[in-house]
């Protein structure tokens, strides 16, 4: 067959199909197409998932007649303008949209109309001969029967519910980098999203994403600013314990841009490695600000996807920058803990009648003064041990040892164990639960998760001051790989050598690997090397290895920390609060869950009706 031009209605329709692939994404064009037109409040009406009709309208600096028969042509746009010598520079692209494709494209698959009034004022102008709404200055786009021109496409498209969900999430995603701007969405004639433009900064960029995720986020996120060589992260991460079943709350932005990108996540996924087990996943939102010359944009149709060009110095700020933050929270938990834990209790208004007392009713005394109490079976049922003992306010062991340089009424008093964030121990529960008064309330501590992670930092520590340990084998192994895993392999032999993994390249599809981290024991050597290679192409870099050593490591320190059902003493107990409270990251196990709950003393008034 020979060689043919197509028509440039096929033309049209096949990259209209790259950029609009679902009604969601051709409101993220139209959206970007609004912010960069320097909207603050951008208001989206969809019916029918979009399918029926969509109407973006906004309050930017709109378009003059002449440029509306310009915006519907195929890569015409105001983004990008060419120097002296007739040259664009796609390296500098400081603005969402470029392209010049979304309008055109829309445009050959739907029924397109385009309102517009310039912001200098004039007179309003639209592209079809349809009526349209005046507004003071802007764009209103409207788009009708999606896809009506090529029948094809809308057999796969989902529900209408289903496309209705990606349209209020791709709104989420833009509402979340931009604060400032106020954002209305209303899909079937119903306002389903009414955000207020919030104050620019990490406050309104908080109260933002407050109303997005939910005030329990805002509650357990940690301020994440960190800058590195002229790029600077910034954003909110969730606590370890505030973890997710899947990765659908991470939220990831380029230079204002949504992104999927599979280097950010897989850092996201190293910085929480030693806190989470591998089916929890972080929340977090965070923001990349780098000048545009070391990123490029334009490797995907729907800019979905970025490239960087020091992709080790991203990776690097973001994975340093989370770890420090999560160093800074020390041992707090989340808020949700507590929360789970209230969930659990039930109050009990009475006593069943198998019981020791059967009361029939109070007196006018009230049920101090009643007297109607069933003889319980023996004398001694009526005493509760404990309640006549004077509870000791410092913990034995810990009063101040006598000094000959003071005088006995002027020697500094000890401090109140109960005025330290986790208290003092007042009991231990089943030989596995540590229950200690707080001034505002209670904390329970499961003492072996506590120690566990005690213990796993310390050895952390230790690893970090000198080099892993490693162990020599008697044959060096040779691993057959693909010749591009192999490369990749060998050029992260000196990061691998850090974590005691000494390999080498051997020809042109393999390694030799001459020494493994003594932590591993006898490992299989061969699946460790594909992990490595495996993670090295989808995250570039070794998370399988620094994985192994983590659970090796966890593991240790699970059959060297204190077990579950050993009686603590007083001195113990407290010993062991006061180093998680100087503890990075013990208010969670190596698992992600948490390691105490605190109730304040509020939630244990509610819990009996006090309040």
């Amino acid at each position: 067959m020979p060689i043919r031009r197509l028509p440039p209605e096929t033309v049209n329709r096949i990259a209209a199909g790259e950029v609009v692939e679902r009604p969601a994404s051709a409101i993220k064009e139209l959206v970007e197409n609004a912010l960069d037109a320097g909207a603050t409040r951008i208001e989206v009406q969809a019916d029918g998932g979009g399918l029926t009709r969509i109407l973006i309208a906004d309050d930017g600096h709109g378009m003059a007649a002449d440029q509306l028969a310009l915006a519907v042509e195929r890569h015409a746009t105001s983004k990008l303008e060419a120097d002296d010598a007739g040259d664009v520079d796609l390296l500098r692209i400081s603005t969402l949209g470029f392209r010049g494709e979304a309008l055109p494209s829309i445009g050959s698959v739907a029924r397109l109309t385009i309102t517009s009034r310039p912001r200098d004022g004039g007179d309003a102008h639209q592209i079809t001969v349809e009526g349209g709404d005046q507004r003071p200055h802007g764009a209103r786009v409207e788009v009708r029967d999606l896809f009506y021109a090529t029948p094809a496409r809308l057999k796969f498209m989902k529900s209408e519910r289903s496309e209705a969900m990606a349209i209020s999430e791709e709104i989420k995603r833009q509402a979340m980098a931009h604060e400032g701007v106020a954002f209305t969405l209303d899909l079937d004639g119903k306002t389903t999203l009414r955000l207020p433009a919030e104050h620019p900064g990490d406050i309104g960029r908080l109260k933002r994403l407050a109303a997005l995720l939910g005030r329990d986020f805002e509650a357990n996120a940690l301020l994440i600013d960190q800058a590195r060589d002229n790029v600077r992260l910034t954003g909110y991460a969730g606590l370890p314990t505030y973890s997710r079943g899947n990765a659908g709350h991470q939220y990831l932005f380029v230079n204002g841009r949504p992104v999927k990108d599979r280097l950010l996540q897989g850092a996201l996924r190293g910085a929480y490695a030693d806190f989470l087990a591998r089916d929890r996943h972080p929340a977090a939102v965070l923001f990349l600000e780098i000048d545009p010359l070391y990123v490029d944009v334009n490797v995907h149709p729907a800019k979905a996807e970025v490239r960087f060009r020091d992709p080790a110095l991203v990776r690097g700020l973001i994975v340093g920058a989370l770890r420090h933050a999560l160093a800074a929270a020390g041992h707090r938990a989340s808020t949700t803990v507590a929360a789970d834990a209230l969930a659990g209790f039930r109050s009990h208004t009475g006593v069943s009648s198998g019981q020791a007392y059967s009361p029939s009713s109070p007196s006018a005394q009230g049920w101090s003064g009643w007297q109607g109490w069933a003889a319980p079976a023996s004398a001694n049922a009526r005493i509760i041990p404990g309640l006549n003992e004077r509870s000791a306010r410092v913990e034995s062991g810990y009063e101040p040892a006598p000094n000959d340089g003071w005088p006995a009424d002027a020697a500094p008093a000890a401090p109140d164990l109960i005025d330290y964030p986790l208290g003092a121990a007042r009991a231990q529960l089943h030989g596995t639960y540590i229950v200690a008064q707080t001034r505002d309330g209670l904390v329970v501590v499961d003492q072996h998760a506590a120690h566990e992670r005690l213990v796993y930092e310390r050895m952390k520590v230790q690893m970090a001051r000198g080099s892993v340990t490693r162990q020599a084998l008697l044959t060096p192994e040779v691993v057959e790989l693909d010749p591009a895993e192999a490369e990749r392999v060998s050029a992260r032999a000196d990061e691998l050598a850090e974590l005691g993994l000494i390999v080498e390249a051997f020809g042109a599809g393999a390694v030799l690997v001459r020494e493994t981290p003594a932590l591993l024991g006898d490992t299989d050597v061969q699946g460790l090397i594909r992990d490595i290679a495996d993670d090295l192409a989808e995250h570039g870099a070794a998370l399988a290895l620094s994985e192994r050593l983590g659970e090796v490591c966890g593991t240790m320190a699970c059959h060297g920390s204190v077990r579950a059902g050993r009686i603590l003493s007083a001195p113990e107990m407290n010993a062991l609060l006061r180093e998680m409270e100087a503890t990075p990251h013990s208010g969670q196990c190596n698992h992600g869950r948490p390691t105490y709950v605190e109730l304040k003393l509020a939630d244990l008034e509610k819990l009996f009706g006090r309040r």
